[in-house]
């Protein structure tokens, strides 16, 4: 028979495919199927057999009802199950730009770029990049996440961060205007530049082109802060600034180099990002 139900007092423990009744107090013992899903019957006190016959499929370790984590057989938790490693990508690898935000970004800034700054309420990301970097720490973390639900799912419950979280740890605000970022091409990318960052039109089109698309270099963004400083142009200064903090810390993507050009969209107005959220 498919269905082994083994009384409790025997103890028998330690079986991947064992799913536990608390209220019949008994293991049942299902057989793989060859996709890898594992067929679950749930028998009430005085139910038949015949009660069971819809079958919901689930996962050995994962969720027994799919109808919510729909995407759970793409999930990397379900290819560490069968031992596949992290699937495809075995590797991953943490974005942190600890050592070149502190190399790059200088803590004391001229007085009228610190105003600015300050009053922007990005200021504590200066002190928030990490040189060191716990990558099966994050790896734990990533395997939890599940996209549906926006949560950890942990072995005492879900989990998940708030904006109390993001106000206590990186003392970003939390009230204000709702940004979405819109997507910008390559030709408005290289109108920002001249606009808002005070580059050559030329500049502007060489550089964004070589990027292949609307992104800004960070090592070009540090070129531009350090050479408007010099000149005393603090408002293109302060964007480059900005800009580069962001890219390198909440921003930061998988490119390692890039900071997307939508961004300087928060810094049009010096005067008003401090507004939002």
């Amino acid at each position: 028979m498919d269905d082994v139900y083994r009384n409790s007092s025997l103890k028998c423990s330690g079986l991947d495919d064992v799913y536990r009744n608390s209220s019949l107090k008994c293991s049942v013992v299902r057989r793989r199927g060859a996709d890898g899903r594992i067929p679950v019957r749930t028998l009430d006190r005085g139910a038949s057999s015949s009660a069971a016959a819809a079958e919901p499929t689930g996962y050995p370790g994962g969720p027994y009802d799919t109808s919510l984590l729909v995407k759970y057989e793409h999930h990397v938790a379900r290819h560490i199950w069968f031992g596949e490693e992290r699937g495809p990508k075995k590797e991953l690898k943490v974005a942190g730009h600890g050592l070149k935000l502190n190399s790059r970004v200088p803590l004391a800034l001229p007085p009228q770029m610190e105003s600015w700054v300050s009053r922007s309420g990005l200021a504590s990301l200066q002190r928030t990049s990490l040189n060191k970097i716990d990558t099966n720490l994050v790896s734990a973390f990533v395997e939890r996440w599940h996209l549906e639900t926006s949560s950890f799912h942990m072995p005492f419950g879900e989990m998940s961060i708030t904006l109390d979280d993001v106000a206590c740890l990186l003392h970003l605000p939390i009230r204000g205007i709702f940004w979405s970022p819109q997507d910008v091409t390559e030709e408005l990318a290289i109108e920002l530049a001249v606009d808002y960052l005070g580059v050559s039109q030329s500049q502007a089109q060489s550089h964004v082109r070589s990027c292949r698309g609307s992104y800004y270099k960070l090592e070009w963004l540090y070129d531009i802060f350090v050479h408007h400083r010099a000149a005393s142009n603090w408002a293109y200064a302060t964007r480059a600034y900005l800009l580069m903090l962001v890219g390198s810390t909440i921003f930061a993507d998988k490119t390692f180099t890039l900071v997307e050009a939508r961004y300087l969209l928060l810094f049009r107005d010096l005067d008003g990002c401090s507004g939002y959220s």
